[in-house]
């Protein structure tokens, strides 16, 4: 009998890396989900395979999901969008109570991570972390020099980060605590993949290079070998209590001193490079969740460089259609 993976947020490049990664290494069946008829991932699968899903911030969200993972037989859920991490996580429960084994950080490493002044408490004493402080109304510029940063606490990529020149662009901004101050890092940014079992033991650190960003997405990228990259990354990863795969972003400041920026606590989009590179951190992470061996996976991997295209994918229109009507049934359904 086929084990049944269901992989959220279809429409990301997250939740496409991760299908591409593992879909011709086990012989499982894998369902795509996304609250979007049009995303694209979603026709990566075959067509009852294709999961439309609440959103993430909706009331139902969880009921709506376990639902779903029972009317499919989901052996294991992999979810990829940052606004359903906590609630999949605080009720990871009744997701095993219908045998569903989810591919996830624990709440506490969630919420660490989903908020990046928790984060840089933790992990301030024994990393490098730039200047931060929370804009409030009690926030006193006068000890800082511009340009600096303004960034949201919670969300992930550039959204939302402002570079502020001077005290009157700072003026302007909103001081209810959502937002954190950081120093100005001027140096060269990197990822870190990273990759810890379900015992917490980091198995790799992979460093890359983020050549070229739009949007917030690395659009060229190479691995390079650092160590002072590989060692703070599993630090962090050991401080967050890390048990899953996360990636973790670093810049260094005007004295070349990598800090630490975020962590995402999820598969990157950027992954391909990393599994190209030699280290199939998707394929290691699903084998753990089963308890399968992966003792045969590689933890070795060489200096490559990539640059992101489009693909296009061509399928008939009445498979939009046909999606298209299943999620007004569904938001019929919800709204009754």
């Amino acid at each position: 009998m086929k084990t049944n993976v269901l992989i959220t947020g279809a429409g990301g490049a997250a939740a496409v890396s991760f299908l591409n990664a593992v879909r011709h290494d086990l012989d499982f069946t894998y369902f795509m989900g996304d609250i979007d008829p049009f995303a694209a991932g979603l026709y990566l699968a075959a067509e009852k395979q294709r999961v439309i899903l609440p959103r993430g911030d909706d009331n139902n969200f969880v009921e709506k999901l376990i639902e779903i993972c029972f009317e499919h037989e989901i052996d294991v859920l992999v979810p990829t969008v940052d606004i359903e991490l906590l609630p999949i996580a605080g009720s990871i429960k009744m997701f095993e109570d219908i045998g569903v084994k989810v591919l996830l950080a624990d709440e506490r490493t969630l919420e660490l991570c989903l908020d990046k002044d928790n984060l840089i408490k933790c992990c301030e004493t024994f990393v490098g972390v730039p200047d931060s402080e929370v804009l409030d109304e009690n926030f006193d510029d006068s000890d800082w020099q511009y340009p600096l940063f303004v960034k949201p606490r919670a969300g992930s990529g550039s959204r939302g980060i402002m570079k502020i020149d001077s005290p009157i662009e700072l003026a302007g901004q909103i001081r209810d605590g959502s937002l954190l101050v950081q120093e100005y890092l001027d140096g060269a940014e990197y990822s870190v993949d990273v990759i810890a079992d379900k015992n917490g033991k980091v198995l790799a650190t992979v460093p890359r290079e983020r050549l070229k960003v739009d949007s917030g997405i690395a659009v060229a990228s190479r691995t390079l070998k650092d160590e002072e990259l590989e060692i703070q990354a599993k630090i962090v990863a050991d401080l967050i209590g890390l048990k899953y795969t996360a990636n973790i972003q670093f810049k260094r400041n005007r004295n070349g001193k990598a800090c630490l920026l975020e962590v995402n606590p999820r598969f990157p989009g950027t992954m391909p490079l990393t599994v190209e590179s030699g280290v199939n951190m998707p394929l290691i992470s699903l084998k753990d969740v089963l308890n399968m061996p992966i003792d045969g996976e590689s933890l070795d991997w060489k200096e490559i460089a990539v640059v992101r295209t489009w693909q296009e994918h061509f399928i008939k229109s009445s498979e939009i259609s046909d999606l298209q009507k299943k999620e007004q049934s569904s938001f019929q359904i919800q709204s009754l």
